[in-house]
């Protein structure tokens, strides 16, 4: 191997912080490493499947779907929510602040079986994935809904909405849990 080696420097200061600089050449850089130990995240490093926003929320308080009505669907507790992206008290959105691919899944129960029930997941107000028509459960007189979709979300304006439909002719609850109404959603892949 032939040429000059150059030096790599190694130098700290008092906030903690230890520099590792690469020899002043062309396409040279310096990487500042955090006080704390763990994973290196550089400008360089995007956030992949793993390292993304993640959130599971599910419904504890039953919700009332009115007759021929379009509901946002209410999910008031979180299984967990990786990065604080997911609102269960308010807007009942998930608003992921890193770019990416996400892949969205949720689950509504109705408490009464009917073929004229549906779910959605919205996106800014615009439907990305819809259920089939409610289909019965279990075998017992209920109706669920499910659908799922992988959607591309900015990391900062984009958000995602549950909204539910039923024309049973009455109003419906939804039934609680975590397995019965339920919503999520992960970064697959980073943008």
């Amino acid at each position: 191997m032939g040429g000059a080696m150059s030096s790599i420097t190694i130098s700290g200061d008092t906030s903690g912080s230890i520099i590792l600089q690469a020899p002043s050449v062309s396409g040279s850089t310096t990487l500042t490493l955090p006080t704390t130990s763990g994973t290196v995240l550089t400008t360089a490093n995007t956030f992949g499947a793993g390292l993304g926003p993640a959130f599971s929320a599910y419904q504890s308080s039953a919700q009332s779907i009115a007759h021929n009505t379009f509901s946002k669907v209410q999910f008031q507790t979180e299984n967990f929510d990786t990065n604080s992206n997911f609102d269960n008290s308010t807007n009942y959105r998930f608003t992921p602040t890193v770019a990416g691919y996400y892949y969205v899944s949720e689950l509504v129960c109705f408490n009464s079986l009917t073929a004229n029930s549906f779910s959605q997941i919205l996106k800014n107000g615009s439907s990305v994935a819809n259920s089939p028509t409610g289909i019965p459960w279990a075998g017992i007189y209920n109706s669920q809904s499910t659908a799922s979709v992988l959607v591309y979300m900015n990391g900062s304006t984009d958000y995602l909405e549950v909204w539910a439909y039923q024309a049973s002719g009455g109003a419906l609850s939804l039934i609680v849990g975590t397995n019965l109404t339920a919503f999520s959603a992960f970064l697959a892949r980073s943008a």
